[in-house]
């Protein structure tokens, strides 16, 4: 009995007291983010911020960091021979800057500060005379990754939720933090630059390959304790074993901070565009044309993340590199682009809250009506999720492509090692193929995707609720009928709702929710909780012709027609499209929508609005679609879509034909801002009578539908932000000048022109 009690006695001292050799526990340091516990004569400084589920990298938890290693410093070298700097969140390191720091900066002397401390508190990490050990799962990006790399050793675990990379390009600025320098030197110029210009993620193992991580663990099996949690514990003990291996050999911290690697082809590509000046500016002049030619110089940040990198690499003095990347930093925090960008962050942000609050019951199965390319890619989101998913279709051929597609797509993910092949069959174990209604009777929410046709959905509708409990969520997935009237034979109104989907699914973020005045608080809480769960970004919008989405691109593809008939080809339209900021040449964009569509949608929507729909001759539409040219899908539209073309594709001649027998005089001159303004125009002033009839619940719905729906230049931020900064006034000046001489269609918004006359915005910040 005494002995458990002097056993006990010595494990309490152990936790409480200061470091000493006696002491296996010791804490060192306890901040609000941040605190150091001394574990077998390793710091493990541990990051966790409260009532956040990620750590972002802060000032003050920057001022904290410096602080715990001040605390290790302290130490007798006996005591504490090394560091582990590990995260208490399962999911995340660090996450990244604090954006909301970023966005209040205002001046690029204030942007320049933030990264010129920034680089003080790496430098104090790569400095430190004991090994640093940096114990990565979870989101390690942005800042979290300059942090990583400026520790001695990077340990990250092999799992679903590890991934480092730079993603500041994403946001109009570059890596502030020294990312610009110190990547370049861990994995070589020519696999630094795409990880930095794209914002793509890295995982583990593809990290260990080109050098930016040195270990990859392996999660550990089940066991008494949750997997999750003896992961983290496993992961603390490896990276406080190599702390010790590197104390203990310090040639291994020198070898590891200079970046030497045994000479290898991977080697010479590391080393011979640091080591000869002509490869290096070839390397970064193919980065420049490439980027050149990806972005139409629309977006500064990669030029300068290029310049930054290229000053640094093979430069005598580290500095000349660092101060080019500060110089960077600030000039593009000011910049008009990165303010937009950082909007669509906010934006996406504010999405992910549910407004309707948490739904009375949770979605747990779902089925899905039709296994067409829409349908089966909605059970493919649903089913990947965790879901259980019934996919329904009318006929066993197509009940089978449509789960082909489900499986391809796993299986792609498999190949990409995303997945294991374990966990892509566990997946399709919860989807369930049938071409009848068994098992309806337990379904939470059903959503239909068959073909846009009225009387085909009212059938369905009634057949599914003959089959459904009373609690059952039926959605309609269309591009443009209104759901009152898709919902008008439902006998449960009040859990009617509208799920607009972008094609292909899982690669479109956008889901456009659509209530009706019947729709209850509590159908659109779980609409838009299923949503969020598959993993989209959602907006929710009032019920309308053409909702948001088409509403807006519905004028914009009228006036690309009537520019076709003016003589403007297909190719010209893609290009000054793109060069507007869209990522697809509005030409392109309406042969994957299916001119069949655009046709259906132009009928439809000029019923409704009239000649604001108008400008151009529908006949067009109608003899492309009735010669059987429908775009991608069959094969021919504006363009050819056979073989695989490299390049441009081919025009289509017949379709060019059509496009002469329709060709009208010139209203206006084919400069590229001309064209830009005509349909630019068509499409932000619908926006804004969107946002006026109470369609849109705010200018940050439009924006963010606009960007991850169609496309709408990111630079710009949405039609709203990009109103803003271009000024109300100004716009309805050109809008004015086009309507008189192109007619009403062109008349500004009234909403548009009360923000002219005000002076106002329509964003508050």
């Amino acid at each position: 009995m005494m002995a458990s009690l002097r056993y006990l006695n010595r494990m309490r001292t152990a936790f409480t007291s200061p470091a000493s050799g006696s002491s296996r526990f010791a804490s060192l340091y306890s901040g609000k983010h941040v605190s150091v516990n001394v574990k077998d004569q390793v710091a493990v400084i541990s990051m966790d911020t409260p009532d956040s589920k990620v750590n972002a990298l802060s000032q003050e938890v920057s001022d904290e960091l410096v602080a715990a290693f001040s605390s290790v410093d302290k130490t007798d070298r006996k005591d504490v021979v090394g560091s582990v700097l590990i995260s208490k969140k399962p999911s995340c390191f660090i996450a990244g800057a604090d954006i909301g720091m970023l966005a209040k900066a205002g001046t690029a002397a204030a942007m320049e500060k933030i990264s010129s401390d920034a680089h003080g508190v790496m430098q104090r990490l790569e400095d430190s005379e004991r090994p640093v050990v940096a114990a990565i799962n979870g989101a390690c990006l942005g800042g979290g990754l300059e942090v990583a790399m400026s520790c001695h050793f990077r340990i990250a675990t092999r799992d679903k939720s590890t991934k480092l990379g730079l993603p500041e390009v994403m946001l109009g600025i570059l890596p502030g933090a020294g990312g610009t320098q110190r990547l370049p030197r861990l994995v070589g110029l020519m696999d630094a630059l795409p990880i930095m210009l794209t914002g793509a993620d890295v995982r583990p193992d593809k990290a260990k390959r080109i050098g930016l991580v040195d270990f990859v663990m392996r999660p550990v099996g089940p066991g008494l304790k949750p997997i999750e949690e003896r992961n983290m514990e496993y992961l603390e003990e490896v990276a406080i074993d190599q702390a010790k291996k590197l104390a203990a050999k310090p040639a291994l911290i020198k070898r590891t901070m200079q970046f030497e690697r045994p000479w290898s082809l991977s080697t010479l590509k590391h080393k011979l565009p640091v080591q000869v000046p002509y490869l290096k500016n070839y390397v970064l002049d193919q980065a420049r044309k490439q980027t050149l030619k990806k972005t139409n110089g629309n977006y500064p940040a990669p030029m300068k993340i290029i310049e930054a990198a290229g000053a640094g690499v093979g430069a005598e003095k580290a500095a000349v590199g660092f101060k080019a990347e500060t110089k960077g930093f600030g000039e593009l925090g000011c910049s008009s682009e990165s303010s937009a960008l950082m909007s669509i962050y906010f934006g996406q942000q504010h999405c992910k809250k549910n407004r309707f609050g948490k739904p009375e019951r949770p979605t747990k199965n779902v089925a899905v009506m039709g296994a067409g390319l829409m349908g089966a890619g909605i059970a493919h989101v649903s089913v990947q999720k965790g879901f259980n998913v019934i996919l329904k279709d009318a006929n066993e051929k197509g009940l089978n492509r449509g789960q082909q597609q489900i499986y391809n797509g796993l299986n792609g993910r498999v190949k990409k090692k995303a997945l294991t092949s374990f966990e892509r069959d566990t997946i399709m174990c919860k989807l369930q193929g049938q071409l009848d209604y068994k098992n309806f009777n337990n379904t939470d929410m059903v959503i239909e995707a068959v073909f846009e046709d009225l009387k085909l959905k009212h059938k369905i509708v009634q057949e599914v609720e003959a089959n459904t409990p009373d609690h059952c969520i039926f959605a309609t997935n269309t591009s443009a009928l209104p759901i009152h009237q898709v919902a008008s034979v439902s006998k449960r109104p009040e859990k009617f709702v509208g799920m607009h989907y972008f094609s292909p699914v899982d690669k479109m973020p956008l889901l456009e929710i659509i209530t009706t005045d019947k729709t209850s608080k509590d159908t659109a809480a779980a609409a838009v909780s299923v949503g969020l769960k598959q993993g989209k970004t959602v907006i929710v919008v009032k019920d309308g012709p053409g909702f948001y989405t088409t509403r807006c691109l519905a004028p914009m593809l009228a006036e690309a027609v009537a520019l076709f008939q003016e003589g403007v080809s297909p190719h010209e339209m893609d290009r000054i499209t793109m060069k507007f900021g869209f990522p697809v040449g509005l030409a392109t964009l309406a042969d994957e929508v299916g001119l069949d569509v655009a046709q259906h949608v132009s009928e439809d929507l000029h019923k409704a609005f009239g000649d604001r729909m108008g400008g151009a001759d529908i006949g067009l539409l109608n003899e492309m679609v009735a010669k059987g040219f429908l775009g991608r899908k069959s094969g021919k539209g504006l363009f050819k879509y056979e073989g695989k073309n490299k390049g441009k594709r081919p025009i289509n001649d017949e379709a060019a034909e059509i496009l002469k027998n329709y060709q009208v005089t010139k209203r206006t001159d084919h400069s590229d801002e001309m064209v830009q303004n005509r349909l630019a125009t068509r499409f932000v002033n619908e926006a804004v009578l969107c946002l006026q009839e109470g369609i849109l619940n705010s200018p940050v719905d439009g924006d963010i539908g606009a960007i991850f729906g169609l496309g709408f230049p990111p630079f710009l931020g949405g039609p709203f932000r990009y109103l803003d900064s271009m000024g109300a006034a100004k716009y309805v000046n050109i809008m004015e000048g086009l309507q008189a001489s192109m007619g009403s269609h062109f008349a500004p918004a009234p909403l548009l022109l009360e923000k002219a006359k005000a002076g106002a915005k329509f964003h508050s910040s």
